[in-house]
């Protein structure tokens, strides 16, 4: 696992908490919060595929 894939896992998880924390504290509307855990997600995909 390459030092860009491994920050990816750690930073993934906890850029998605983020998002439904905002989301929950009215700060991030719906939308917001599903495009940053969507963006998240395909990032972290596109990293791990592209090894």
């Amino acid at each position: 696992m390459t030092d860009a894939q491994m920050g990816l896992s750690i930073a993934t998880p906890l850029i998605i908490v983020f998002a439904i924390a905002l989301y929950r504290m009215g700060v991030l509307q719906r939308t917001g919060a599903v495009a940053a855990v969507l963006a998240a997600i395909a990032i972290a995909v596109g990293q791990f595929l592209q090894r």
